[in-house]
């Protein structure tokens, strides 16, 4: 019988993405940006994507000062033309895509009985309809290798109703990604792919922190905190080792799992 702990490499080696090419949509700011670097420092080749081109290439020149090989890609991800284009500009500089990060997103609080149409359509566009579409584009272009690893930012809101803001469309949208992903899992398993989320909890970003400064935000914060059992919000550092670990070949195992950091809010 094979000997799989002694044939295997080194573990700490599985986690390297040498040679791999990623790209991460919403990579300008706050947790793509994280995850751009973290993909970065474990060998492998980024496109940093989003629509704002001074974000877009603030990160890629942050990578390429660690001598990480990047790549500013400019697009709507809410655009079918510019999700087609995201790809086919990553293929024209690397050749191939192994690791796809769908982490463009976005929130509102607003009572149930007060969102419209309009608010209601802009969240699932973008956080719902672009995800599955940016992943059908990126597995298209797996499945010719049989190989690839798509991973999806959802949220806790996906699994929890959150207090004492009311955010119906958003938590709506991140339980949509956390189901798709089980089931794009499924199907695309025997061609290859592997596909995951990561849903992070309250996360300290550059938003968050104008959001906290206002009186509104420092009464949510004295509220989230005792119901977090580490008493602390997350730092967007807290979820890098979750997307190394899924975009690397020591996950080649886990496929339509759903990733919870969030400082053990969901336990109680």
């Amino acid at each position: 019988m094979k000997d799989a702990v002694l044939e295997s490499r080194p573990i700490l080696e599985r986690f390297r993405l040498d040679g791999k090419v990623a790209l991460v949509t919403g990579g300008g700011q706050g947790i793509g940006r994280a995850f751009c670097h973290a993909l970065a420092d474990a060998g492998a080749r980024v496109a940093v994507v989003d629509m704002a081109r001074e974000a877009a290439e603030a990160v890629a020149g942050e990578l390429a000062a660690r001598k990480a090989e990047s790549l500013a890609v400019v697009v709507d991800v809410t655009n079918p033309d510019h999700r087609r284009q995201m790809v086919e500009t990553v293929l024209r500089r690397w050749g191939t895509l192994t690791i796809s990060v769908n982490n463009a997103g976005m929130g509102n609080w607003c009572d149930a009985e007060k969102v419209t149409p309009e608010d209601w359509g802009r969240i699932m566009r973008l956080n719902l309809d672009a995800v599955f579409f940016c992943a059908q584009e990126e597995a298209r272009v797996m499945v010719k290798t049989g190989y690839g690893k798509i991973i999806n930012t959802a949220s806790m809101s996906g699994h929890i109703v959150n207090t004492p803001q009311n955010q119906v469309a958003y938590n709506t949208s991140k339980a949509g990604i956390i189901h798709m992903t089980r089931t794009l899992a499924a199907e695309w398993a025997a061609r290859g792919i592997r596909m995951n989320s990561i849903s992070p909890g309250y996360t300290r970003t550059a938003l968050v922190e104008n959001l906290l400064a206002t009186p509104e935000g420092k009464s949510m914060l004295g509220r989230w905190l005792p119901m977090i059992p580490m008493n602390r919000m997350a730092e967007v550092t807290d979820l890098q080792g979750a997307v190394v670990y899924l975009a690397s070949e020591a996950s080649d195992y886990m496929t339509g799992h759903d990733m919870v950091i969030d400082g053990g809010y969901c336990v109680w």
